[in-house]
């Protein structure tokens, strides 16, 4: 290997065009592996010689090489060179990094345990963020700095954070742990902002996904989808057709304490709910998931509110309080004027007899607002379906797809297995 300085000055030299660039790739592709790493501990000062934005690619080799080495990073303890990891992950050139994407994956990496390590998990939000838009090719793709990303989210407790990425539309996905822990996290992110609903569609997303085998990410994920459930819902909906046949067997027994909590739920009595569990609070506390109990217990009052306002018309704060084993009637008015303000439930409270009028849904569905939430949501199908015959149409004209289908039905081809096929592939 040539030496480290000149190295250096290869990088600096050939850093502009196309051409240069893809020279450069192949030097250090050469250097790389053991000949770079034995000069690793003396390559940070090298690193100051070179910009982050204009060097990247060689910035970028020289940086994973020395933070490929656990001794480095003891000996610089997070400190400045902390700083120089953040630096370069936001303002390093998107088209260089690309043509190391490996590198580029473990110098994120790298810097997701460091901010851990030092407990300080905010420090790497911003980083990672860019580090993400730079590494995308579009805004559909799902890399495997997103799970980083938004553990981070979590761990910081900043949760409108992690929406950045997780409101855009995911189409494009490499390898299935990615997809798995995106979903997984992304649920438990708008868990913590309280919107139950999204959370439930990413924990569904993570409990229905295509797995040969179960995983521990699914297993969490369903104890999770089984409490939103409850608290969101009320019950807990049965398996789709496209669940895995795996997932539909197995998830059920590796949750067999959250499944009977649903069939007590179920139930509608507080004090039998509220014993089951006391009795198995030491199991949900090691799952990280009381929190989520206790909130599935207190949704019980509002769930059983609900089951009165389809039998009555007009019921006293009294009744109701008696019903669903709230003390007073003073916790009764609250409970409803909460499921008020939260539109659960269509009512009025006189306030001189303590007297509960329950109404039929108000929304006449003709509104502006929601003749443009309407029309909104059709676009975003129909952008949806479009994507989606494009991404069939793909697949069906793929070697490898179609070599599988032969395979599976002996080497026949039918006429009809091509019909899908656009006649432009041909």
């Amino acid at each position: 290997m040539e030496t480290v300085e000149t190295l250096v000055a290869h990088i600096q030299g050939l850093s502009g065009s196309g051409e240069e660039l893809a020279h450069l790739h192949n030097l250090l592709r050469q250097a790389d592996g053991e000949p770079l790493r034995a000069h690793s501990a003396a390559l940070l000062p090298f690193l100051a010689q070179l910009h982050p934005s204009a060097h990247s690619l060689g910035f970028l080799y020289l940086l994973e090489a020395f933070a490929s080495s656990a001794s480095n990073l003891r000996a610089q303890g997070g400190g400045d060179f902390l700083v120089t990891m953040a630096d370069f992950l936001v303002s390093c050139s998107a088209e260089q990094i690309r043509l190391a994407p490996d590198k580029f994956l473990s110098v994120c990496r790298v810097f997701k345990n460091e901010v851990m390590q030092l407990n300080a998990p905010i420090r790497g939000i911003a980083p990672l963020r860019a580090a993400i838009r730079k590494i995308q090719t579009s805004s559909e793709e799902l890399t495997p700095i997103h799970a980083d990303y938004l553990l981070l989210c979590l761990l910081a407790k900043q949760y409108k954070a992690g929406l950045s990425v997780l409101e855009d539309d995911i189409l494009e996905v490499d390898q299935p742990k990615d997809l798995f822990l995106y979903c997984y996290y992304g649920g438990m992110i708008y868990i913590g902002l309280k919107k139950f609903t999204i959370a439930l569609d990413f924990l569904h997303n993570a409990v229905t996904a295509p797995m040969s085998s179960l995983n521990a990410i699914a297993v969490e994920a369903y104890k999770k989808y089984i409490l939103v459930s409850l608290i969101q819902n009320g019950q807990v909906p049965s398996f789709p057709k496209y669940t895995s046949s795996t997932a539909q067997r197995n998830l059920k027994n590796h949750a067999q304490v959250y499944v009977d909590l649903s069939t007590c739920y179920s139930k509608g009595n507080y004090s039998e709910l509220e014993e089951y569990i006391q009795l198995n609070a030491e199991k949900f506390q090691s799952d990280n998931n009381l929190g989520l109990v206790k909130q599935v217990l207190s949704s019980l009052y509002k769930r059983n509110i609900q089951r009165l306002t389809q039998t009555y018309l007009t019921l006293s704060l009294e009744d109701i309080a008696s019903s669903v084993q709230l003390k007073t009637p003073k916790e009764a008015e609250m409970h409803v004027l909460r499921m008020i303000e939260d539109g659960e439930i269509h009512a009025t409270i006189n306030q001189k007899d303590g007297m509960v009028s329950f109404h039929e849904d108000p929304e006449q569905y003709k509104s502006c607002e929601m003749v443009e939430h309407i029309d909104s949501s059709i676009q975003r199908l129909m952008a949806l379906s479009k994507k989606l015959s494009s991404i069939d149409e793909n697949i069906s004209c793929d070697p490898a797809y179609l070599m599988k289908t032969g395979r599976e039905r002996g080497g026949r081809f039918d006429y009809d297995d091509f019909d899908s096929v656009p006649h432009k592939y041909f």
